[in-house]
């Protein structure tokens, strides 16, 4: 292989010791790397699934420019690319046999992965949802706040956050059904509840790791929206996060739901970049 090539590895921590530097040095637009990447160091490499991970690393001039990971049978996820630097993977993976269900990544990465993959391995891409990425500029409680208290969540709470979770899932056009409890156990949550003990809304908190924590998901049942709750929730994790150390509090927000972006904005998020999800499938 050329030194100035994509370097494919299974082994979490053959990835991490060479490419590793370079997550760190832009960790809020390598949240979902880094989290995942913690996840399967921490907890196994079947965290997310039977499938095996694959990673990959774009080495230049002796220097990591860019990476991917897979955690089948989830799709891809790319840090930014050039054009030629996404027809190059493309290549590669085509060529080694890969099928993936979809990519995601920054916007202008995606769509010329999606068209490279296009060319290379003879599929229709589809934009399936954009999303824009938030880090948090000072916290802005909502005032006032809805009547009620944050809890986290215990033992007891598993079952309701495998559902809320796959309740979530199915809301943003994702199957439910991938969810159980591996897959929601490697993340913190909290609930808002009423004063008499009802939970109405929840959101995840994704553990520390390069000074950054990603909040998500957040979910509010039906029945309970337009209370204020999300926002009281939401807010509450974001301060804990602070307390315990973060640098920086991100999150994702569907472009397509202008009622959740404008709250997070409320809060005090401010925008990074916008990423694509294109199905190839």
């Amino acid at each position: 292989m050329r030194p100035d090539d994509w370097h494919l590895a299974e082994k979490v921590d053959e990835f991490l010791a060479r490419a590793g530097d370079f997550l760190h040095s832009r960790p809020a637009l390598h949240t979902v790397t880094l989290t995942v990447t913690e996840a399967l160091r921490t907890r196994g490499p079947d965290a997310f699934g039977a499938g095996a991970p694959v990673f990959g690393w774009l080495e230049e001039e002796g220097e990591v420019r860019a990476t991917f990971f897979r955690t089948p049978p989830a799709g891809l996820n790319l840090t930014p690319l050039t054009g030629e630097q996404a027809d190059l993977l493309a290549v590669r993976l085509a060529g080694a046999g890969h099928v993936l269900p979809w990519v995601k990544a920054e916007e202008a990465t995606a769509t010329v992965f999606a068209r490279a993959w296009r060319r290379h391995a003879g599929v229709t891409p589809v934009l399936k949802e954009r999303q824009r990425l938030y880090r948090l500029g000072p916290l802005t409680p909502p005032e006032p706040l809805p009547e009620g208290r944050v809890r986290w969540a215990e033992e007891r709470d598993v079952e309701r956050l495998v559902r809320w979770n796959r309740e979530f899932m199915v809301d943003v056009g994702e199957d439910g059904e991938s969810v159980d409890e591996r897959r929601v156990g490697h993340r913190r949550y909290a609930f808002w509840e009423t004063p008499d003990g009802t939970p109405v809304s929840m959101a995840g908190v994704n553990p520390l790791v390069a000074g950054q924590v990603r909040v998500g998901p957040v979910y509010t049942p039906a029945r309970f929206r337009g209370r204020g709750y999300a926002g009281a929730v939401t807010a509450e994790v974001s301060r804990e996060a602070l307390a315990e150390g973060a640098k920086e509090v991100v999150l994702f927000a569907d472009l397509a739901n202008p009622t959740s972006n404008a709250l997070y904005q409320r809060l005090g998020y401010v925008p990074v970049a916008d990423f694509a999800d294109y199905d190839f499938t």
